[in-house]
């Protein structure tokens, strides 16, 4: 049985409220850390994450000799004895630390990639998960652990697997609760959509979810040409690269972008993502409308004739990449908040209805349009912010 990542998101809140420690097994890329990521945000909890991978025996507690005479013992009969202490781990320190400077708040150790460290990593790793010690350390009660795990040929249901993992021991399997993490298309795109806590901004880009939506199957798609896979993963660096792109002049947009997506998803679906960017017409880019001369508020004209030109879902895609940019071309900024007022107004009503709503999820932005709109210093702004309250209003018409 294997859950979808929403059901995930619901499980493993169960696991650790009652004790026990959750074992995420998942294929690579398909979204173990920020699922972990996002239950400890929901849980109100500090995360922590060791990857188990790229850990050597040793790395997170080491025994340091006697300092002082102290530290020696004499015995009778096995000589002088030293009562040797150990060094821990920069990673154990904050938690420690943490720990201590927050009582009442939960800590999440996240143990990735468990079953592809080292049998001696693992050894290492046993009194941790089965007592929740580390030589003569304690974990602090409020520390819960979680592991991820890549599937190995010994689970059921994953018999064909090639990862280079090491089999978990019998003990860690029977401590743990095993969850295995499926991908699912509906899933994922509902994830996708939603507003990321810390950017604002959707958590992979409009236009990425509107390829995968096309036709599921690209979602964890293998290359024919290439050893890649398609992965939630893949797809996310798509995302942030085509968000990053957006920043560039054409011509470069053109000459490298190509190369980027097949570096992400391979060359058939790289080749095929770029050409549905094609179809979609966007010649415009967010650095083009806000930067292009003259300067000012106002949208020179060839522009916005070029702008009023494309068929609507094409500005539509166009202005919500405006509001993904909010950070690099605020809309505080007059010459900003104009520009977009002007481009805003050329959609549908139906448009610029769904465009606000989006806006509407920053309300951190919504709250700096507000503040200026009650300054009454920058005119653009303030009519921006008033317009917006005019569009959100036509739901009650």
């Amino acid at each position: 049985m294997a859950l979808s990542y929403q059901a995930m998101l619901a499980a493993v809140p169960v696991v650790l409220k009652a004790g026990n420690v959750p074992n995420i097994v998942g294929e690579a890329g398909i979204g173990k850390s920020a699922l972990v990521a996002e239950v400890a945000t929901r849980l109100h909890a500090k995360l922590f994450t060791t990857v188990v991978s790229l850990a050597e025996k040793g790395d997170l507690a080491i025994p340091i000799p006697p300092l002082t005479s102290e530290s020696f013992i004499e015995t009778a009969d096995y000589g002088r004895l030293a009562d040797v202490q150990f060094g821990y781990a920069h990673t154990l320190i904050e938690i420690i630390r943490y720990a201590e400077a927050h009582p009442q708040q939960p800590i999440i150790w996240f143990l990735d990639e468990f079953n592809r460290g080292t049998q001696a990593v693992q050894s290492e790793l046993m009194n941790l998960v089965l007592q929740r010690t580390i030589n003569t350390l304690t974990l602090p009660d409020q520390v819960q652990l979680v592991l991820a795990e890549n599937p190995d040929a010994s689970m059921r249901g994953f018999e064909t697997s090639t990862y280079g993992v090491v089999a978990s021991d019998a003990a860690i399997k029977d401590r743990t609760v095993r969850l295995v993490l499926t991908s699912d298309a509906d899933d994922w795109l509902q994830w996708a959509a939603q507003t990321n806590p810390t950017t604002s901004q959707p958590n992979i880009q409009p236009l990425v979810q509107q390829f995968i939506s096309e036709d599921v199957t690209r979602l964890n798609q293998a290359d024919a040409v290439d050893d890649l896979v398609a992965t939630p993963r893949a797809w996310e660096r798509v995302s942030t690269n085509l968000t990053a792109l957006a920043d560039l002049p054409t011509a470069t947009q053109a000459m490298i972008a190509l190369d980027i997506f097949q570096g992400d998803v391979g060359t058939d679906l790289g080749l095929a993502f770029e050409q549905f960017l094609e179809q979609q017409a966007i010649h415009l880019t967010p650095q083009q409308l806000y930067t292009s001369e003259p300067q000012g508020a106002v949208v020179p004209a060839a522009l916005l004739t070029q702008f009023q030109a494309m068929s609507e879902p094409q500005k539509s895609t166009v202005l919500r990449s405006c509001l993904q940019l909010t950070t690099t071309y605020p809309l505080t900024v007059d010459e900003h908040a104009g520009r977009f007022l002007q481009l805003l107004q050329t959609l549908s009503q139906d448009g610029q209805f769904s465009l606000v709503q989006q806006l509407g999820q920053n309300r951190d932005l919504l709250k700096q349009l507000y503040t200026a709109n009650i300054a009454q210093q920058s005119p653009y702004v303030t009519a921006l912010y008033q317009y917006l309250q005019q569009v959100a209003s036509w739901s009650n018409q």
